[in-house]
């Protein structure tokens, strides 16, 4: 099923991953693919399609921040305000995942959960949390266009949601594991959001 974004972009969303299917969408950078984090058939194809590795963990996605938030009443007082400054955004978290929250997404290291929260409007009303990976092969160029994304990623997704040319630069990753306590963070990966901008929120 293919279609524009539209006001029932999110509604087409949430039944597609609900039946165990797999969408490309447009998050706030790139492309991504999405899916159930909790069905192992519905991960499996995600990797599939990307020719990736199941041992290499993805994210959790949520399209509001308050539920993301919500979903994990473990995070510590100074990680979790961090959390409500830096998202939404082009980011994504890595926090201490200490309840083994969706180990489907976390591959090999259940201790740690990398969560993103984007600024998409057209997706806000999508309640649940998703398993998110970037629409291209595994190793292959970010999509920034609906065209970008490979033809056979296309064909072999349950839904296809078009929402225009996106900036095109995969989030940056942060790594907050030891910010409860330390107070320190580094990045793993710099992409949307630059280093300067982080230290802002996060302090130096």
């Amino acid at each position: 099923m293919t279609g524009p974004g539209g006001a029932d972009a999110a509604v087409r969303l949430t039944r597609t991953l609900a039946a165990g299917g797999v969408a490309v969408f447009p998050a706030d950078t790139v492309y991504g693919l999405a899916c159930d984090p909790g069905s192992a058939d519905a991960v499996a194809r995600l990797y599939a399609l990307k020719g990736r590795r199941p041992d290499k963990p993805a994210a959790v996605m949520f399209f509001d921040r308050d539920a993301a938030l919500a979903a994990l009443p473990e995070l510590p007082p100074r990680t979790r305000a961090a959390a409500e400054r830096l998202l939404p955004g082009g980011v994504t978290l890595l926090l201490g995942n200490p309840r083994g929250r969706w180990p489907l997404a976390c591959g090999p290291d259940p201790a740690t959960l990398g969560l993103r929260v984007p600024d998409v409007p057209l997706l806000r009303g999508v309640s649940v949390p998703v398993l998110q990976s970037s629409a291209n092969r595994s190793g292959g160029a970010d999509a920034r266009r609906l065209a970008d994304v490979p033809a056979g990623i296309r064909d072999g997704a349950d839904l296809v949601l078009d929402g225009g040319e996106l900036p095109g630069t995969p989030s940056t990753v942060i790594d907050l594991r030891a910010y409860e306590a330390e107070g320190t963070w580094t990045l793993p990966r710099t992409g949307a959001v630059d280093a300067r901008s982080v230290a802002t929120v996060l302090g130096s």
